[in-house]
């Protein structure tokens, strides 16, 4: 087995040792600030198998990344993702296998993730109100979701974090709430600046943006959060506070008010197969395209990945002006 060095450095200096693999672009779930209600999905042909995932795993993990993060879409609808899961368990040189879900199916499957080797879970809550979680997700149950959470947690998985998007008006009046729900299961939280991706029509998203500082604001009064510092460039984009008396921590995720870019270490491929080089610009490359080539093999797909790096660009440029940059959706994007 290759040797497994530390190769991928873009044109700012970054070492990107984080890769995102989307392996659905469907859900069960229709989060307004994710999805439009009638969404048109990738045709099957287009999208990745799961052994050609498998390849991009072996390839970005032969090439130093020590980190990938399943997502969609929801990862846990694509069938036979487990097996697809333990191949990539077990790649020499991975030191952690990460998904992001919405929980719906984890009341079933969170052991079975865990014994395929998962160490972390990032799973999202926006609302611990049944009815408001219903019009958030538009399908979501939230008791499912719940149960879903609760069975990750017995499952005892290395780190669970809870994922939640403010929308202004909608759910800012949870945000203590949902910390205390985070606080009694000694889990962690993030709460995240709706990102400018994909039209959509269900709400403005300029009048909906709050900001983190505002979120901290809210907090500070029934929580004394103590600032863990700026995030390792290794540790993701989350600025985290300590809850003082609980284990569990609470970060901020600020794509528009505090640009996390200098630090960013990580690319995205999509279902298709589309290498992203940054969250919030097009820079990408077609990795199906060589993985489909019948000469092609794991050294060129790896020089592709590798080339790739000079496209990556220093930062996004998100605005709160409710007009999206990107015409993709999040599920588009994984996760």
């Amino acid at each position: 087995m290759p040797e497994n060095t530390s190769q991928l450095i873009d044109g700012f200096g970054r070492h990107i040792d984080y890769v995102r693999l989307s392996v659905t672009d469907r859900c069960d779930f229709r989060c307004v600030y994710c999805m439009a209600e009638d969404m048109t999905f990738i045709p099957k042909p287009q999208i990745l198998s799961l052994e050609e995932i498998l390849q991009l795993g072996q390839a970005f993990t032969e090439l130093g990344v020590r980190k990938l993060r399943l997502t969609g879409g929801e990862p846990l609808v694509r069938n036979n993702v487990l097996s697809l899961i333990e191949n990539l368990g077990a790649l020499p040189g991975l030191d952690e296998l990460a998904m992001t879900t919405n929980g719906s199916q984890l009341q079933r499957l969170a052991r079975a993730l865990k014994d395929a080797g998962v160490n972390r879970l990032n799973i999202s809550l926006d609302s611990l109100n049944a009815r408001r979680f219903r019009h958030l997700t538009r399908y979501g149950n939230l008791n499912q979701v719940v149960a879903g959470i609760d069975a990750a947690v017995d499952a005892g998985f290395e780190s669970i974090r809870l994922n939640a998007v403010i929308l202004k008006g909608r759910n800012d009046d949870e945000v203590a709430q949902l910390v205390q729900f985070a606080c009694d299961r000694g889990i962690d939280i993030a709460f995240i600046e709706e990102m400018p991706l994909g039209h959509i029509q269900e709400h403005d998203r300029a009048l909906s943006f709050i900001s983190s500082a505002s979120l901290h604001s809210k907090l500070s009064e029934k929580f004394t959060l103590e600032a863990l510092g700026e995030p390792a460039s290794n540790a993701g984009p989350a600025r985290y506070h300590q809850v003082a008396g609980y284990a569990s921590k609470v970060g901020f995720i600020s794509p528009h008010s505090n640009n996390f870019c200098h630090l960013c270490n990580r690319v995205r491929v999509t279902v298709e197969g589309r290498l992203l080089l940054c969250l919030g610009n097009e820079h990408s490359v077609d990795l199906r395209q060589v993985l489909r080539d019948p000469t092609a093999d794991l050294p060129m797909l790896k020089e592709a990945i590798t080339r790739a790096m000079t496209l990556k660009p220093e930062k996004h440029h998100f605005d709160n002006n409710g007009e999206p940059e990107i015409v993709r959706f999040m599920n588009m994007t994984g996760g």
